[in-house]
């Protein structure tokens, strides 16, 4: 079975407001490293504190805040933003 990556609506305009180089960037993580018949916590890392539950995963100074879904194979993109912007 192959994950799937889903963005969430508020992600995917945080991603259309990054530049294109950014974007291009993000889909292809996205794309070549979670979206596989592999387990998507092979990379990243779980958050704490309020954020217990979903998981990061870094492109350069940006981060991709997730929910994995094990029971839909889905990863649930629920925000994109620059490392300083996205965790307030």
């Amino acid at each position: 079975m192959i994950w799937s990556v889903e963005f969430d609506d508020a992600a995917a305009k945080e991603l259309r407001k990054l530049d294109r180089q950014a974007q291009q960037e993000i889909l292809r993580y996205l794309r070549e490293r979670i979206s596989t018949s592999e387990d998507p916590r092979r990379f990243g890392k779980p958050l704490s504190r309020e954020l217990t539950g979903l998981w990061r995963y870094r492109v350069r100074n940006y981060r991709i805040i997730c929910n994995i879904e094990d029971e839909k194979l889905v990863v649930l993109v629920l925000r994109v933003g620059h490392r300083k912007d996205i965790y307030e």
